[in-house]
């Protein structure tokens, strides 16, 4: 699992459809911190949610799987990840607290029905055993961004494992600052790591393969960006290396959305 809004989308979307429990989407929420907390951005919101104003509320879990429920009573309404990064701000409310915070911290979840008022959910990493959990307002939920569809997002992935390789040794041969490991053996961390989070067993196994990739892509590409074997790159050498790997990003980003947001369809459908 890449980020912990990914998580909470997935197994609380398994969870609203009743093919989990409760406990599953806590205990998988645990994987990234023992101890969650959720707060509101405003006073309004704090109503609306029954959160606690100022201050935030400790026992994140539960509290969290109430927002959602009350938040998904409508039909149509859902949970969808956003992952937005500068230049990227696909499916979110333009001009909003939520949006500004998401960009920040590069992942969010939109709840509720396009085209009515919702709420988003960012996380936020307080301490390495905390995670804060923001609860804003949208006034109308937007429509999903213009993200690819399981078919295309599986071909890009496959693409992208190889460019990523090839991207990989590229900045490798170009003598950049002190390495600081063997790359195979970082990458194989960084996917080993991934390895700790789980998924609901109603996940649709293309979308399983998809984020499998996703992650291989994602591993390669931290590694290409940090891997500097012998001096401090010059501002040309770090030009390059950006658009060399914003693309490939772009493209991790859109398969992990699409993947997502299949396996809560997936899901509301079963």
């Amino acid at each position: 699992m890449s980020s912990s809004s990914a998580t909470l989308t997935v197994w609380a979307s398994s969870w609203l459809a009743g093919a989990s429990a409760p406990d599953d989407v806590i205990d998988a929420l645990h994987q990234w911190a023992p101890m969650h907390i959720v707060g509101a951005s405003d006073q309004r919101t704090a109503i609306l949610t029954d959160l606690e104003w100022p201050g935030v509320q400790d026992g994140g879990g539960p509290i969290l799987l109430r927002i959602l429920r009350q938040a998904t009573e409508t039909v149509g309404a859902g949970l969808r990840l956003v992952l937005p990064a500068p230049g990227d701000v696909r499916g979110l409310p333009a001009g909003t607290g939520f949006a500004r915070a998401a960009l920040e911290t590069g992942e969010g979840i939109v709840v509720g029905e396009p085209g009515r008022s919702g709420l988003g959910i960012v996380p936020v990493v307080e301490g390495p055993d905390v995670l804060r959990w923001t609860v804003f307002p949208i006034a109308t939920v937007p429509t999903a961004g213009d993200y690819t569809g399981l078919g295309e997002a599986e071909y890009a992935m496959r693409e992208a494992v190889r460019d990523a390789a090839d991207a990989l040794l590229r900045i490798s041969s170009v003598h950049t600052g002190s390495s600081d490991g063997n790359p195979r053996r970082r990458i194989a961390e960084a996917l080993d790591d991934r390895a700790h989070h789980s998924y609901p067993k109603s996940t649709p196994p293309r979308a399983l393969r998809i984020l499998d990739s996703a992650d291989q892509v994602a591993a390669i590409l931290s590694v290409a960006e940090d891997d500097s074997p012998t001096q401090a790159p010059s501002a040309a050498t770090a030009a390059a290396r950006e658009n060399l790997l914003r693309p490939l990003w772009a493209a991790v980003r859109s398969a992990r959305v699409a993947a997502v947001s299949a396996c809560a369809e997936f899901t509301h459908r079963t």
